[in-house]
């Protein structure tokens, strides 16, 4: 039994650090992404939440979510630091072309999201989330 706990103990040792350095490099990627999509966009998400925007809100979320899972896939089927940080800037390049692609399908986007228009950010988040699972199943397959 005490050989048990001491295999254990020995592979956390081992494995843990690898984990939190995988996760930390994913959430940097995360909020790289987040980031490059936020200044690309024709409004402000963070200064329009704070104002109550509750499409804006919805859009935002819906971007954290659709970055993160082709990232979250990226981390589960990745062996290596640099697998990860590849894969993790390619998935999030296909984010950021998926909004451009969005935007040029609804071209009065800004006003609708500055607006408030629930339907249009529900819409924005739901192909930004839609193209964020291909992509993790892309990757993971």
């Amino acid at each position: 039994m005490e050989t048990d706990f001491g295999t254990v103990l020995s592979s956390l040792g081992q494995g843990l650090p690898v984990l939190l350095l995988h996760f930390v490099v994913t959430l940097l990627l995360l909020a790289l992404g987040v980031a490059c999509y936020t200044a690309i966009t024709p409004f402000n998400e963070r200064h329009l939440v704070r104002g109550g925007n509750v499409a804006a809100g919805i859009v935002y979320g819906g971007t954290i979510i659709a970055f993160a899972i082709p990232l979250a896939a990226t981390l589960a089927t990745s062996l290596f630091l640099l697998d990860i940080v590849i894969w993790g800037l390619i998935a999030l390049v296909l984010q950021l072309a998926a909004f451009g692609i969005a935007t040029l399908l609804f071209r009065d986007m800004r006003p609708m999201i500055e607006g408030g228009n629930v339907a249009a950010a529900l819409t924005l988040a739901g192909i930004q989330i839609g193209i964020g699972l291909l992509n993790a199943g892309a990757m993971a397959g």
